[in-house]
């Protein structure tokens, strides 16, 4: 029975994936439904406000008769509460579904465990914990988002061979940035950046390099009516609005926060939140990143990727705060630069 739960918990994992990037702040979630050995349905959560993976397995059984002798396989536990779409629970009850087998439990505090009460509570055979760690970590921004209430951190840099992330460069300089990585690296960069929900970069990285942040090396989907990858949420910080209006971060082409010690009034697609940044009368980057989370908290941001500069990712890595990190390594060497970020692993 063991193999045969983990068979099909495998299949519920690799259906939800195909919900990555299109569902936040909802986790991926898969279900499959057998009867008789046979699959008789499966589906996934497509898009956030739309149908459940349960809801969406359920509708492909041709003949619901055959759920009152199924089992329903779901690698999240079931909701139990009203939010964009019915629970899905209840659904299960109505089809008298006998037996459902759950990867892990939602820790969001509306599920947590009620999901599986109410399961058990109809006489519903409800077994857990099958293949528990794989699906922890495949909703780790959502579990690190409601359990940690911050985003998932994602650090980001690619390095030269000699560990060094540019040339000592200054605003206003004719110098470009240098390009350690190549086209590769920059379409597996904007990959990642059309997975999360937000996107960051310092102060300087905004002067220096006029980002863009979008993810223009990234090709659509059908399931998005622009044709094109979707843009995160971008983000910087600018204390005292240093940024020149026509940079690329101001261009109000897609939703952005500024991060400043200034009032501004806000226009379309372009947001300033006014932060603290002085303690005890100095400066204190160790107490501006913490004020920044709790408001991507606030705005159910799940996951933020940090792309620079140095000083940016170094605040993080000073708070202890991140999750994971993506490091490219060039064979290219400088002798001199801007030292990479060094991490602080126990």
């Amino acid at each position: 029975m063991r193999v045969k739960n983990e068979k099909y918990m495998r299949l519920c994992l690799k259906l939800a994936r195909e919900g990555l990037g299109f569902v936040a702040p909802n986790p991926m979630v898969g279900s499959v439904i057998v009867a008789g050995g046979k699959i008789i349905g499966r589906g996934y959560h497509q898009k956030f406000g739309q149908a459940h993976a349960e809801v969406n397995a359920v509708n492909l059984v041709a003949d619901k008769k055959l759920l009152k002798k199924a089992t329903l396989y779901v690698n999240l536990e079931p909701c139990s509460h009203f939010g964009k779409t019915p629970p899905c629970v209840d659904l299960i009850i109505k089809h008298k579904i006998p037996r459902v087998v759950v990867g892990c439990v939602d820790t969001f505090a509306k599920v947590n465990g009620k999901g599986i009460k109410k399961l058990k509570k109809s006489g519903i055979d409800v077994k857990t914990g099958v293949l528990e760690s794989e699906c922890r970590i495949l909703n780790k921004t959502f579990f690190t988002y409601h359990e940690k209430k911050r985003p998932y951190i994602i650090l980001k840099w690619a390095q030269t061979a000699d560990g060094f992330i540019d040339r000592k460069r200054v605003f206003g300089s004719p110098q470009k940035a240098m390009q350690i990585s190549g086209q590769k690296f920059k379409i597996l960069a904007h990959k990642l950046r059309s997975e999360v929900q937000a996107i960051m970069v310092g102060t300087n990285t905004a002067l220096l390099d006029n980002p863009r942040l979008t993810t223009r090396e990234v090709k659509g989907s059908p399931r998005l009516v622009s044709g094109g990858a979707r843009n995160p949420l971008r983000v910087t910080i600018d204390k005292d609005l240093k940024i020149p209006k026509h940079f690329n971060l101001l261009d109000k082409s897609t939703p952005t926060i500024i991060f400043t010690a200034v009032n501004h009034t806000p226009k379309h697609n372009l947001e300033f939140v006014k932060i603290n940044f002085h303690r005890h009368g100095g400066a204190s980057r160790k107490k501006i990143i913490p004020q920044i989370l709790k408001e991507l908290y606030k705005r159910n941001i799940q996951s933020l990727l940090v792309e620079g500069g140095a000083e940016l990712l170094n605040s993080f890595i000073e708070n202890n705060l991140w999750d994971e990190t993506r490091v490219f390594t060039s064979k290219k060497k400088i002798k001199d630069g801007v030292p990479a970020p060094v991490l602080k692993l126990v």
